[in-house]
């Protein structure tokens, strides 16, 4: 029998792509995490996608949070918190563990779990551990939710600060003089490792910077004028990280440059440059994010010297097997050569990161830059790729 006559049923309208934003986090860059959050939820198109957002406290729980980017500010000097955000104090969010569900639950004591719909892809604006560093991006490959950002492995190397330098090494990227003590070492011999910096010191001279191995923001670094000092940035350092670097001070200009994927690979932005900062010893974190210090963009260079700060950047970004995007900070040293510090694979994404505005400068806007990096991910899938 024909179907041609028989009454029809109306389409359902396409459902909208779900975007989960994950943010706050367990590490110390939780507040700027829940600052980088709330602008790119501000920039997300709602005629395009529904937005959810989730944010991890700082002991770990998943709470599902209210959708008000303007309380996601720094004010007066004080990062915001997922705490003040969260909709319970009790409640918590479940990620689905089945491939085949991509359902989002949300639990608390006492009450029926209720199905918050299936998530499309996660935005993890997480910063540090448990979150930027291949934790979180394993979890949503176990489920099979796509996300943005780069992978398990990439997360992991632009993370830990010693093994990106050595995989940067390995593919013959220029790399600044380095040093780094591990917990074994300072466990079973303190006097033995700390007699490994100061001979690093003593063959590459102060002062210092003493890093936590795995952390970002400059969160926990300290620049080291001499010996007297060098205890307490140890100490400052390990409150952050058990394993910490150390690294010879390059003389020279602080350039960074973004990379993005596009459709027929990664592209480098225009580079900028981050002068000096008369009222902080270095481009701490109260310089990047407090007081503001504004970056130059373009940074003024040759076209040589621009062209070859590109190539680098992308070569980076392809030696650490990056997806999506990345900001590589280089040094421009004295006698003409750049070499590169290191790599962000979640940047920080506040209207006053460098990273958003090289992409402004080279042609691209911040919600655009929000909307590629969400079709990107929507068009990768998990897994071995």
């Amino acid at each position: 029998m024909s179907t041609e006559n028989l009454p029809q049923s109306p389409e359902q309208p396409p459902r909208k792509p779900r975007v989960a934003v994950v943010f706050g986090g367990r590490s110390s860059e939780h507040g700027i995490s829940v600052v980088t959050a709330g602008a790119v939820l501000r920039a997300i198109d709602r005629t395009k996608y529904d937005v959810l957002p989730i944010g991890i406290t700082r002991d770990g729980r998943w709470a599902l949070t209210a959708d008000e980017p303007d309380r996601m500010a720094i004010v007066d000097r004080r990062q915001p918190d997922v705490e003040q955000l969260a909709e319970s104090n009790e409640g918590g969010v479940i990620l689905p563990v089945d491939p085949a569900n991509r359902e989002v639950v949300y639990s608390e004591p006492g009450s029926v779990p209720k199905a918050l719909g299936e998530v499309d892809v996660v935005f993890p604006m997480l910063h540090g551990p448990y979150g930027e560093d291949g934790t979180l991006q394993g979890l949503l490959e176990l489920s099979g939710v796509p996300y943005v950002g780069a992978g398990v492995l990439a997360s992991a190397v632009g993370q830990d600060k010693e093994y990106m330098k050595r995989v940067f090494t390995s593919f013959g990227l220029p790399v600044g003089p380095y040093e780094v003590i591990r917990p074994r070492e300072w466990q079973r011999d303190e006097s033995a490792a700390r007699k490994k910096i100061i001979d690093f010191a003593g063959e590459h001279g102060w002062p210092l910077f003493i890093k936590p191995a795995r952390a970002g923001s400059s969160i926990g670094i300290t620049k080291v004028d001499s010996l007297e000092g060098l205890d307490e940035a140890i100490e400052e350092a390990q409150r952050h990280d058990p394993k910490i670097i150390v690294e010879a001070l390059l003389r020279g200009r602080e350039i960074e440059c973004g990379v993005l994927e596009f459709e027929d690979g990664p592209r480098a932005s225009v580079p900028a440059e981050i002068p000096p900062v008369q009222s902080h010893a270095y481009y701490d974190f109260e310089a990047k994010y407090i007081d503001s210090t504004p970056g130059l963009v373009p940074a003024p260079l040759t076209p040589e010297q621009t062209a070859e700060v590109q190539r680098l950047a992308v070569e980076a970004f392809e030696a650490a097997s990056c997806e999506g995007l990345v900001r590589a900070d280089f040094f421009l040293t004295e006698d003409g050569e750049f070499v590169i510090n290191e790599i962000n694979t979640m940047p920080g994404f506040t209207p006053i990161s460098m990273y958003p505005q090289m992409w402004q400068a080279s042609g691209v806007a911040y919600p655009e830059l929000v909307d590629r990096l969400i079709q990107a991910a929507l068009c990768r899938s998990t897994g071995l790729r």
